[in-house]
């Protein structure tokens, strides 16, 4: 068995496989095994501490030595993160005062004398030039010598690991549930579904891949396997050719086609053929990605393969030698001729989950017959629609305007791109829109399962529902974009850690505090090292083997009641070019100490992705009564090419900011009251002894004792509660 796989398990479930051989004594090694963990933030639930007591001791041993690795990899424990400042955050001195320090320093140095006295005598000095500037002046053993052992706090974080089943067991349900996802996989996740369908290619498939990213990935294990692809659409094999050649199944990004092998080219072009053959009007889907299609033909040499003519009709079509009239475009013609029922009535019949993504343009152009026709083809067709399509239509309804101009319209790409601009669209008929809206949770409540009994904490209440999977990035603690989530603790601090593939690579970590009218009281940053509010770890601009920087901020010092963390690119390669890039935060007591990193004080670590070179994780709020809560943004500014700073954005990231903070996103909440309208017993739940009854558990993290047959969602499987 490849170990590599119960990382995998614990990255997504945090559920230990049980080891299989004879049993033994492996009390004192299980105890140890959680003593370690512990130092990480997590520990053994009673069930997996028990069940590992009965294994031979060397067993235990050798499964918490993978154990300690992936969980520390989880929290970002598994890189050392050295700190500019080596007492940080103590003495880190005044912004001005250490750039002085730092040219003296330098005029002492012969080698860079000179070319910082010809600097100073020309009136302009570059800090990178100066020998101590960025780069760090002691190791990070040394580091560590200069700080006291973290004191252990009642608010530590301690996440427990729970007892699996066998490894295949585990393997097949993990894949099981990502193949069957009915939203999309994050980056991550999809990476993960890619490895698990080659290794379940021989098991048990999905009965259904809604998602077509999914698919794609999927069908490029089945054909390697031997097995027919899952295609019911050209685009369906246009994405599994872009997964042959390990490109992007979103289709997002343009993917160099390999050459393929004559099995692989057959299977293809006799799925393109089967397709066409049996839907002629799917040619229509070849037009928006007419460019991928050609690049795509001159790999599948059609011409070689007379038996199959739909595939090379699917190509003429690309190249503009035959006509297929777009769905697109036969609405777009009615619509021109103001025939609004029509339009409804052709996606209603065509593409029902397109007439749900045009709803508000139909209903806002429509007289009030036409806006009837409307909900009428709504009723018809709405059970043929993906329920995520339904909630993100019901999202958008609670966040549309009254009125023509209220409000802003916050637009965010599937790779985090975000902006804002003003909501200039007539506004809906509140009785048209209070009419849609019951529709919407009518059809959603239908689909909802009916639990006897669900068991719910209030923080999950506030957990954004994933419509996407692009509205979260991978890591740990991470919740979707728009989740709301209490903070509890006097320090606050923020770690960011990267390191460079080929270019030297400067990364700045900036945090921005704003007024409850979004103003700009303050910012730490390289260029702003301590304030009232907190202290900076120091500039490091390179990193050949991975850096750090760090905020520490003392929430009740703060004056603002924003807070604004974010990653500047300020030279070299942006995020997605990194070998690796995360930003996170801890909270800790005034009193604990410790060093800069501490593994179990984190609450967050996020991967830094996404096309931009400013990095918006999330933003931190404080409410009229002094509470703190964390909003998670997962954005992304586009910036500059180089010499990004909190100070050069400060405009842009505030108009963002104000626009995310007025968006109310559907949650949790909205389904849990959903069930409990259809008649489920709803219980709040805010920690003590578990029902001794198999429960619906709804929360942050899975709690120990849970009975056996509960149904358990947190966030690392929240897509399973979006209905189908």
């Amino acid at each position: 068995m490849d170990h590599s796989f119960e990382r995998l398990l614990v990255r997504h479930t945090l559920r230990l496989p049980l080891p299989t051989g004879p049993a033994g004594d492996g009390s004192a090694a299980a105890l140890r095994f959680d003593a370690a963990l512990r130092t990480a933030g997590f520990a053994l639930s009673h069930s997996l501490l028990r069940a590992l007591s009965g294994r031979p001791g060397e067993t235990v041993v050798e499964l918490a030595r993978r154990a300690l690795d992936a969980v520390r990899e989880r929290v970002g424990d598994h890189v050392g993160h050295n700190a500019y400042f080596v007492d940080f955050p103590h003495n880190v001195p005044d912004t001005q005062e250490f750039w002085l320090s730092c040219v003296l320093r330098a005029l002492d140095d012969p080698e860079a004398r000179q070319a910082v006295e010809a600097q100073l005598s020309a009136g302009v000095l570059n800090l990178l030039t100066l020998p101590t500037y960025g780069r760090y002046q002691h190791t990070y053993e040394e580091l560590l010598a200069a700080h006291a052992e973290l004191t252990p706090a009642s608010g530590d974080r301690l996440t427990l690991l729970h007892p699996g089943g066998p490894v295949e067991e585990e393997l097949g349900a993990l894949y099981l549930s990502l193949a069957g996802s009915v939203t999309p996989l994050g980056e991550e996740h999809l990476a993960d579904l890619a490895v698990l369908a080659a290794y379940c290619a021989d098991g048990p498939q999905p009965v259904a891949i809604p998602v077509r990213e999914n698919r794609a990935v999927v069908n490029a294990a089945r054909l390697r396997a031997g097995a027919a692809p899952l295609l019911d659409t050209v685009t369906d094999v246009l994405r599994l050719a872009c997964a042959l050649s390990e490109g992007d199944v979103t289709l997002r990004e343009p993917t160099r086609f390999r050459s393929l092998s004559r099995p692989l080219r057959r299977a293809l072009l006799a799925g393109l053929d089967g397709v066409v053959a049996a839907a002629p009007e799917k040619l229509a889907d070849v037009a928006p990605y007419r460019e991928a299609w050609k690049r795509l033909g001159e790999r599948l040499h059609p011409h070689e393969y007379p038996a199959w003519p739909h595939a090379a009709e699917v190509l003429a079509v690309a190249r503009g030698e035959s006509r297929a009239p777009s769905l697109d475009s036969r609405v777009e013609a009615l619509l021109a001729r103001g025939d609004v029922p029509g339009a409804a009535d052709l996606l209603a019949s065509a593409a029902p989950g397109r007439l749900f993504r045009a709803l508000d343009r139909l209903l806002r152009t429509a007289d009030e017959a036409g806006r009837e026709a409307v909900l009428a083809a709504v009723e018809r067709c709405g059970s043929r629609v993906a329920g995520r399509v339904v909630l993100s239509v019901r999202e958008h309804l609670q966040n549309r305007g009254a009125e023509r101009g209220a409000g802003r319209r916050v637009f965010v790409n599937r790779a985090g791109g975000a902006w804002v601009a003003a909501d200039t669209r007539p506004a809906l008929p509140a009785g048209v829109r209070d009419r849609l809206v019951a529709l919407l949770d009518a059809e959603t409540r239908r689909r909802l399962p009916v639990p006897e009994r669900i068991l719910v904490t209030p923080e999950a209440l506030d957990v954004a529902l994933p419509l996407s999977g692009r509205a979260s990035s991978g890591g740990f603690g991470v919740l979707p974009r728009g989740s709301v989530s209490p903070v509890d603790g006097e320090l606050l601090r923020f770690f960011m850690y990267w390191k460079q593939t080929r270019l030297t690579t400067d990364l700045d970590l900036s945090a921005l505090v704003l007024d409850e009218r979004y103003r700009p009281v303050t910012w730490l940053s390289y260029t702003a090292l301590a304030d009232v509010e907190g202290v900076h770890s120091g500039d490091v601009v390179e990193a050949p083997n991975g850096a750090s920087e760090f905020i520490d901020l003392r929430l009740g010092a703060v004056r603002g009641a924003y807070i604004v963390p974010q990653v500047h690119v300020f030279a070299g390669e942006g995020f997605e070019e990194t070998e690796e890039s995360f930003f996170g935060f801890m909270l800790r007591d005034r009193e604990q100490r410790g060093r800069p990193f501490e593994p179990r004080t984190v609450r967050m670590k996020s991967d830094l992705r996404g096309p931009g070179r400013v990095a918006l994780p999330l933003a931190f709020r404080r409410d009229e009564e002094g509470r703190w809560h964390a909003h998670w943004l997962h954005v992304c500014l586009r910036g500059a090419p180089a010499a990004n700073r909190v100070e050069d954005h400060r405009v842009s990231v505030t108009v963002l900011l104000r626009g995310l903070m007025e968006r109310r996103p559907l949650t949790v909440g909205h389904l849990v009251r959903l069930m409990e309208e259809s008649g489920s017993a709803v219980t709040v739940w805010e920690g003590g002894e578990v029902p001794e009854e198999p429960v619906t558990y709804l929360g942050l993290e899975r709690p120990d004792g849970l009975a056996e047959g509960s149904v358990v969602v947190t966030p690392e499987n929240l897509r399973d509660l979006i209905p189908a």
